[in-house]
């Protein structure tokens, strides 16, 4: 029980960090206001920042990082 719990967090992380960088690159993000609730609005706005954070994380281990260059595509 406790493995598949962990799963699904990982899992629910990875597709919240994966929307932000698209949000990053693209501009574009999920349309929150058409959620009508402002519970379930908040629940999602909080969940979007920590995908958010997650990313900012990984771009600023990466920018540091000797093991990764920058390439011109």
């Amino acid at each position: 029980m406790f493995n598949r719990l962990t799963r699904l967090a990982i899992d629910l992380l990875a597709i919240s960090t994966i929307l932000a960088g698209v949000k990053r690159s693209t501009g574009f993000a999920p349309n929150l206001l058409g959620i009508q609730d402002p519970t379930i609005r908040t629940f999602f706005q909080r969940y979007f920042a920590i995908g958010d954070t997650i990313f900012g994380m990984i771009s600023g281990y990466v920018v540091n990082s000797k093991y990764f260059l920058k390439t011109i595509p």
